[in-house]
């Protein structure tokens, strides 16, 4: 039990706001997206700069305190907070400076995809990163970073250029390929376990107006839809990306009302190609079978990043499973629909996020990521906006995701696991666990750093 003079001392310490359990605004501070997270820390430090996280780290060490550090706060599983322990929250680092010259982006660690998007796009310019624009960057980027980029350009982590970190013993150090590059490595893919990066320097690239946005088709076209895009995917250009999802339609614009709460299939596209080319691109693909509801066409990167925010506010029920996926046989197809058609929850889904053309041409030993080989990571999500349907969505999820075990590649996008036990953090990693079991005892010896898919120092 630390003493009120300690504290007193620490927060005085402090440029920024510490907020502990008997201020009236502790509840809101310690919430995260994930509405079934329901941790409650000792102390959360809304950090106003780098020297802040130094000394919160630093006094983590100290005095052997859980410390657990929040970006953006849409990790699954929560792990931008603890119990009883520190949280460092870098809400308020949020710059954002671009070097139009070298086509270059500095993010600080408590970014979101919107917040760098609104920064980049009147530039013309993107990063690779994400698909949903309240994620917050430094998760999405340490554990990889897929999105509507990652055919053309790669993951988040291949196209970054250095970050600034504070590592567990309180210094602060600049990894790169040049400067600390076993740490450079471990980073790109392994997570948070090696420090608190406080910003991001990222590789943009010319990305304005894209032609993409959901395709849509009934389930009684889905084996057809699904039978076609297992292949298609696979030899499109790098120009052409598409996520295939499962969704109940919202009663509302721009849906047509004869759609309304109907379980049906979508394609989210992303055409990165000379817009001249798209109409032809995308004739050829409507021409497998007319969707059902059609809204893709040319629309500004920065909107479709953001398309999907306001269905998935904060607060809702998340349970996530993933897997890997080389292949897509009709017998997997037909376990996908089993579970599919009949949800438990109308939010309630499956992602497959194409990983292979641009992110598929870097060696599996270039950084901590890899399934360099799949060709989807696969994401099933029960979410649920009423709490009392917990325990149904978990269920719903753990069942749908053993079904296709035979199915699957094995591991999991790191971003995209819960509770998954040392075992399945092996299983993230494979052959490069042990190189990142060896980093983590360079770096991070004790362990400081555990609130993650933890990865425990040899």
């Amino acid at each position: 039990m630390l003493s009120v003079e300690l504290i007193s001392s620490f927060k005085n310490s402090l440029r920024g706001q510490l907020i502990l359990p008997a201020d009236d605004y502790y509840d809101e501070a310690r919430k995260v997206h994930n509405g079934m997270i329901d941790k409650k820390p000792a102390m959360i430090v809304r950090c106003a700069d780098v020297a802040d996280v130094v000394t919160c780290v630093n006094f983590a060490s100290a005095h052997d305190l859980l410390l657990a550090v929040k970006g953006g706060g849409h990790n699954g599983a929560g792990l931008g907070m603890c119990d009883d322990g520190l949280v460092i929250d870098l809400c308020n680092l949020t710059s954002v400076h671009i070097n139009v010259a070298d086509k270059t982006v500095l993010a600080e660690g408590g970014c979101t995809l919107a917040h760098i998007d609104q920064a980049t796009h009147p530039f013309g310019l993107a990063i690779a990163a994400g698909v949903v624009g309240s994620t917050g960057i430094g998760g999405l980027t340490l554990g990889g970073g897929l999105g509507y980029l990652t055919r053309k350009y790669g993951l988040s982590i291949d196209n970054l250029l250095e970050v600034n970190m504070v590592l567990a013993d309180g210094s602060c150090i600049k990894a790169s390929a040049d400067e600390h590059p076993d740490l450079f490595w471990a980073i790109r893919g392994g997570g948070g376990n090696f420090g608190v990066v406080v910003s991001f320097l990222f590789k943009a690239h010319p990305v304005d107006m894209v032609y993409g946005g959901p395709m849509i088709w009934e389930m009684k076209d889905v084996k057809k839809i699904m039978q076609w895009y297992r292949t298609f995917i696979k030899e499109a250009p790098d120009d052409i990306y598409g996520f295939l999802a499962f969704l109940t339609v919202p009663p509302a614009p721009p849906f047509p009302e004869a759609y309304h709460h109907k379980r049906m299939c979508a394609i989210i596209w992303c055409f990165t190609g000379d817009m001249k080319d798209a109409d032809f691109v995308f004739e050829s693909i409507r021409s497998i079978k007319q969707p059902a509801i059609d809204l893709a066409g040319p629309i500004p990167f920065i909107a479709l990043q953001g398309l999907f925010d306001p269905l998935l506010p904060p607060g809702m029920q998340w349970y996530w499973k993933a897997d890997y996926l080389n292949e897509l046989s009709d017998e997997a197809i037909d376990v996908h629909l089993q579970y599919v058609g009949a949800p438990p929850s109308a939010l309630s889904t499956m992602h497959l996020y194409p990983v292979n053309a641009a992110a598929a041409r870097i060696g599996k030993d270039k950084t901590a990521w890899h399934y360099r080989d799949a060709t989807w990571a696969m994401v099933i999500s029960g979410i649920d906006a009423d709490a009392a349907g917990k325990e149904t969505i978990i269920n719903w999820t753990k069942e749908y995701w053993n079904a296709l075990r035979p199915y699957a590649a094995g591991g999991g996008y790191v971003n995209f696991m819960m509770d998954e036990g040392e075992e399945g953090v092996r299983s993230i990693y494979k052959d490069n666990y042990t190189r990142l079991a060896e980093t983590k005892a360079r770096y991070d010896p004790h362990n400081l750093f555990r609130v993650n898919q933890n990865i425990k120092p040899f």
